[in-house]
């Protein structure tokens, strides 16, 4: 067991493999190598089919993928996790919420386990739970997810960082899209003209995302309280983040 773990962690050479079990292990190794690169393939065509908007090729590509991960690597690796979250993803922005949120929640104990609570993978899926309850109207929920979210890419990436990373950018403009849901004006537009310079940095003052959310900022400074700015959708949240 102690040689076969030396082999998956990269410290074996091959021709120390082939010295003390011959050539089949270095070939079925090899093998096993090329299958997870193929599931690799699958799994970036589910994320290709996604972004296209053909939502039933992409789940047959992730569901093709999950079960591959799942026997090659284990249900607890994080390439499994990776898939698992992009099925929550796409069930989400195909409205099958129930599923998304199992997706989310299995990803997010397997993310804590393989690296800790405040990795970046960790909490983008904290992110996504977030995005998940804010379209299910669980607002405290809403709430809870995106505060750890934003407190984590603080702590782990630094407030520096953070006016540069997309995924917390998502996050911190998310958290806006709350405070204006629940009539908190005031720190939606904190929360957006911090968005706003972040999205500035990264993508330029004429991306999309700063046209639309200098438009909001300037419809909390003109509607009247009872007038609710447009939510962005799971399609969109998905087009933000692979926009960086």
């Amino acid at each position: 067991m102690e040689f076969l773990n030396e082999i998956l962690l990269n410290r074996t050479s091959p021709f120390h493999i082939i010295k003390h079990t011959g050539t089949s292990l270095l070939a079925a190794l090899y093998r096993h190598y090329l299958h997870t690169l193929t599931l690799d393939t699958v799994n970036n065509l589910g994320n290709l089919y996604a972004d296209q908007g053909k939502l039933a090729e992409a789940e047959a590509m992730y569901t093709r993928a999950l079960q591959g991960y799942e026997k090659a690597l284990g249900p607890k690796h994080t390439s499994t996790l990776d898939t698992v979250n992009n099925l929550g993803l796409l069930y989400a922005d195909q409205g099958k919420l129930a599923e998304a949120e199992a997706m989310y929640t299995r990803a997010l104990q397997g993310y804590e386990k393989a690296l800790g609570p405040k990795h970046t993978l960790t909490l983008e899926t904290v992110n996504n739970l977030g995005n998940l309850y804010a379209d299910q109207g669980k607002l405290a929920e809403v709430e809870a997810m995106y505060t750890r979210a934003l407190q984590g890419y603080e702590e782990s990436i630094g407030p520096e960082l953070l006016c540069s990373y997309i995924p917390a950018l998502n996050t911190v403009f998310a958290f806006g899209d709350l405070f204006s849901q629940t009539d908190r004006k005031d720190m939606a537009k904190v929360l957006y003209t911090r968005a706003l310079s972040g999205y500035t940095t990264v993508q330029g003052p004429s991306s999309k995302w700063c046209i639309q959310i200098e438009g909001w900022l300037q419809a909390l400074q003109l509607m009247p309280a009872e007038i609710e700015i447009p939510q962005h959708t799971p399609a969109e949240a998905r087009m933000q983040a692979s926009s960086g």
